[in-house]
């Protein structure tokens, strides 16, 4: 059973991560470009407008899916609660992967509302 918790609770660190630093760039992103922190790219790095856009889209979308990955996560863990660590290690493995594709998938959206927009 602490397998499976310990698991679950690596299992949210990943929607945790999005939502925090969603949140964080959506409501309080970095307002003059820079190399160290935000949603950094070369279209978000044209000018200011599309700096400040790109971090208040990008962080809206983390928030968001993270918002909705959290719950899904706990979900997902919930039938491998008495299976074995082989299985429940493969089964987090799995979960983590699907959450590993979430987490880089408003890139795409992003870079399409960048290009649109600037």
């Amino acid at each position: 059973m602490f397998f499976w918790w310990f698991m679950l609770i690596n299992g949210l660190l990943i929607p945790g991560i999005m939502i925090l630093f969603g949140w964080l760039l959506w409501k309080h992103g970095p307002k003059d470009i820079n190399s160290f922190y935000g949603y950094r790219t070369k279209r978000s790095r044209k000018n200011v407008e599309s700096w400040q856009f790109a971090q208040e889209y990008f962080g809206r979308l983390w928030f968001k899916l993270g918002l909705i990955l959290l719950p899904a996560s706990v979900i997902a863990y919930i039938p491998f609660i008495h299976s074995s660590q082989d299985v429940l290690g493969t089964a987090g493995l799995i979960i983590m992967v699907l959450q590993m594709a979430i987490i880089l998938w408003p890139i795409i959206p992003t870079e399409i509302n960048l290009k649109k927009n600037f």
